[in-house]
């Protein structure tokens, strides 16, 4: 988006455009379009939930015992 001014950076190279991908596939589950225009809120519930699903793959990836 123009404007946009995100000093992130993923820790595994070339991770951006999935991540992106990602956090636009939450958004639309939760039924939120994410913008400049939202509240701080609306855009942060998404990267919450974000993490809680990235945190949930790993924990079931560590119980199985396969390497992610």
């Amino acid at each position: 988006m123009a404007g946009e001014r995100n000093t992130n950076t993923p820790a595994a190279q070339g991770a951006s455009q999935q991540l992106d991908q990602f956090k636009y596939e939450v958004a639309n589950e939760m039924g939120l379009q994410l913008g400049g225009d939202r509240t701080s809120r609306e855009n942060g519930s998404v990267g919450g939930q974000m993490t809680k699903r990235m945190i949930q793959f790993a924990e079931e990836h560590l119980k199985s015992g396969t390497r992610i």
